[in-house]
């Protein structure tokens, strides 16, 4: 909670207008959550109704893992706010197990069907939030159906991975079992390593040449050579190409790769092959999206529809670096954010205020995998060889702090950057401590369009503990000096 202090002339309060709206929001979780709130803080009379698929309206989906692997013990934290809590607190009208099947444009108008007795009913609206997010893609592989296959969207799939593997351990020693986690990206990371904490055997494949797909390939060595060493099976550069009933037991499955490889039988498979924008509702609405699902906005998060704005996963927006460039970044952080400047745009319409524009994601994100941290923040390098753009790129590895204090780890960087004016790209970062930390002072530098000059002369913290007298930024940011100059 916070307080502010404002001194003005102006005799506001928080009714924005004069005639009562209606915002109908189709998903919670980050963006559509994000919306509710603020669009209840500028108006205490707005009707507020958030339509959510599923039990939970707002739940800890990063922290999914977590609990999985044991870290999180307290199954009530995962629930962030429940609909009594959102209804108690914001005046929010709050429909769990609601599933939008059909948007009416013209008429203003969804269609909402109750899951748990498949009653049917339409919900009018002023204004309409899509928040509908990504689901997980689930390519036709024989036998993907099997028991003992799971995705991890939302909090009834994190409990049945659970269950499922204490059904397991009750029959064979932990030690003994066999986990696969099909796909490397952030959230395979994160099982492989909570499935070891459990004490599991786990092997983890990607079709891809490299494990975390925004990290070059150099980089995402680091981690790999890291997983390897704890015991982690990493296969690259080979898929999946069918599951089968192990004979011995009919709950374990044979999996067969693409290469005709054939791993050992698998009590338990996480499917972290990507996800795909669940947008298909939207689509048939005639609301304009792109070749791969993503909703079309403009700068203010509008859709092609009037009265119809979209965030969060399913949303294509501005990149920020490469002028004209539009792409999907599927983050928590910028989906609250764009959630609260849509309610700040509606109820800006309505009172004829200036609109604000969302500005571009950028990407910044981090993983762990055990001890070792992977950070990282816009372009690779992979990214600017395919768009045919020039780039220089500096890597430089010292401590995490001063070299003579205690406890220093090696910091891995890389800063991918314009050669003939220093402009910034992207940045990566591999290592124990200090990791996110830089990534984040990179990604504010572009953010305020600052060039690898600027990084040379920031003026960040230092204390032997903490830090250098010349940063791990700094440094970085000499390093580029010395090829654009």
């Amino acid at each position: 909670s916070y307080h502010t202090c404002t001194s003005n002339n102006n005799n506001n309060n928080n009714n924005m207008t004069n005639k009562s709206m209606k915002i109908v929001i189709i998903g919670g979780v980050a963006g559509g959550a994000s919306a509710a709130a603020r669009a209840r803080r500028l108006d205490e009379n707005a009707e507020i109704v958030l339509l959510q698929s599923g039990p939970d309206v707002s739940f800890a989906s990063c922290g999914m893992p977590y609990f999985v692997g044991g870290e999180i013990t307290d199954r009530n934290t995962m629930a962030v706010q429940t609909p009594e809590s959102l209804h108690d607190k914001l005046n929010l009208d709050v429909r769990v197990n609601t599933r939008v099947i059909k948007i009416d444009k013209e008429n203003k108008k969804v269609l909402a069907r109750n899951e748990q007795n498949n009653s049917e009913y339409e919900e009018s609206y002023d204004e309409l939030i899509l928040a509908v997010g990504a689901a997980p893609f689930k390519p036709p592989i024989p036998g993907i159906d099997r028991p003992g296959l799971f995705t991890l969207r939302n909090l009834q799939e994190m409990d049945a991975i659970v269950q499922w593997i204490e059904k397991k351990a009750e029959k064979m020693p932990m030690g003994d079992m066999h986990f696969v986690v099909a796909g490397a990206g952030f959230i395979g990371i994160e099982m492989v390593e909570q499935l070891v904490h459990r004490g599991a055997n786990v092997t983890l494949v990607e079709m891809m040449d490299q494990i975390i797909a925004p990290l070059d390939v150099e980089m995402a060595a680091i981690l790999q050579r890291d997983l390897e060493e704890k015991g982690v099976e990493v296969i690259l550069g080979d898929g999946i190409g069918e599951f089968k009933e192990y004979e011995k037991d009919s709950e374990s499955s044979i999996l067969t790769l693409r290469s005709g490889r054939v791993l050992p039988p698998a009590q338990l498979t996480i499917l972290g092959l990507g996800v795909r924008p669940d947008t298909d509702v939207i689509k048939e609405a005639g609301i304009e999206t792109t070749q791969r699902g993503h909703v079309k906005v403009d700068e203010h998060l509008r859709t092609s529809a009037a009265n119809v704005w979209a965030v969060g996963d399913a949303v294509e927006v501005k990149n920020p670096i490469l002028e004209g460039e539009m792409w999907a970044v599927p983050l928590a952080g910028p989906a609250n954010r764009q959630g609260r400047m849509v309610a700040d745009n509606i109820f800006n319409t309505a009172t004829g205020k200036k609109l604000r524009s969302y500005k571009g994601t950028y990407g910044t994100s981090v993983v762990r995998s055990f001890k070792i941290y992977a950070a990282c923040v816009g372009l690779n390098e992979k990214m600017l060889i395919a768009k045919k753009i020039p780039f220089s790129c500096v890597h430089i590895h010292p401590g995490s702090h001063a070299g003579y204090y205690p406890g220093a780890k090696q910091v891995h960087l890389k800063l991918v950057f314009d050669p003939s004016g220093g402009k910034i790209y992207g940045a990566q970062a591999v290592g124990e401590d200090g990791v996110e930390k830089r990534i984040d002072v990179i990604a504010t530098a572009m953010q305020g369009h600052m060039t690898v000059d600027d990084l040379a002369e920031l003026e960040l913290c230092y204390a032997p503990p903490v830090g250098s007298a010349k940063d791990v930024v700094n440094m970085a940011g000499m390093a580029a000096q010395n090829i654009v100059e």
